[in-house]
């Protein structure tokens, strides 16, 4: 008979980076409806405002906090502001990243050969260094209690290259087609090693962390893009926001128990081909 308790998060505290984003809101939502308290990380109060009131209407338990995560020291004092409210952090989903719209506005910057270095340093710094510092401040309370759980938010472009000939679908005849930018593929392929180090460095507390790798989301992609995007995908459509919060609860909850270190890949089997 299978427990009915694995996937219940019931007064765990979970940290949630880019909580305001079309993904991160979808999380709080996860871990709220499992019983857990969802705590938003965002810089923007607007936004973060926006899914604090999903949540009030659920009477789901929160905090938000608004908070620039490429600072070390807003980062710990958010860690610590988390600490003294609840005693305790059981998971952290690492989840912001800089994954700007592409089209002809980028006026051919997202172009490798023209990428600013300065967008270079602040798109890593904001989808990796943010997750090494949740990692170390959360985790490290984490690691104190002897239990808890890391998921990092990647991307099926963390295994396979941007098909960049599909972001010229569409547009007039010799303009410069729009890139996906180098610096989403490097983040998202690095949290993967970031995975692998953090499974193994607290692993006998155990302090777990597994990878949640989803494919893209519908809504987002001019229809062009959207035909594109699906004539790759095997189940021949994009994924709903809401279709990743099952397994998010998986990686969370103790129905993973034995699981660390690993990627969970839903991309509707994009990757397969």
């Amino acid at each position: 008979m299978v427990n009915p308790n694995l996937f219940n998060l019931t007064d765990r505290v979970v940290v949630i980076t880019g909580a305001a984003g079309l993904l991160g809101q979808q999380h709080a939502l996860a871990v709220g409806r499992a019983g857990g308290v969802p705590v938003l990380l965002d810089i923007e109060p607007e936004a973060l405002a926006t899914v604090a009131h999903q949540l009030n209407a659920e009477s789901i338990e929160h905090l938000a906090i608004e908070v620039d995560l490429t600072s070390e020291e807003a980062t710990s004092n958010a860690a610590d502001q988390v600490h003294n409210q609840f005693g305790t952090v059981w998971g952290l989903i690492n989840n912001v990243a800089s994954n700007p719209p592409m089209g002809p506005a980028a006026h051919g910057t997202d172009r490798l050969e023209n990428f600013p270095l300065a967008q270079w340093d602040h798109d890593i710094r904001l989808g990796l260094t943010s997750a090494y510092l949740c990692s170390r401040y959360f985790g490290g309370f984490m690691a104190q209690a002897g239990a808890g759980s890391i998921v990092n938010i990647a991307s099926d472009l963390a295994l396979i290259s941007p098909d960049q000939r599909m972001y010229a679908v569409g547009l007039p005849e010799g303009s410069a087609a729009p890139v996906k930018p180098v610096s989403y593929s490097v983040v998202k392929s690095a949290l993967l090693g970031l995975t692998r180090y953090l499974s193994t460095y607290w692993s006998p507390l155990p302090v777990r962390c597994n990878t949640l790798l989803p494919g893209s989301v519908g809504g987002t992609q001019s229809p062009e893009l959207t035909t594109e995007l699906t004539q790759r995908i095997p189940l021949g459509r994009l994924a709903e926001p809401h279709e990743y919060q099952g397994a998010l609860v998986f990686l969370l909850s103790d129905a993973s128990s034995y699981m660390t270190g690993a990627t969970l890949v839903m991309d509707g089997g994009r990757t397969a081909w």
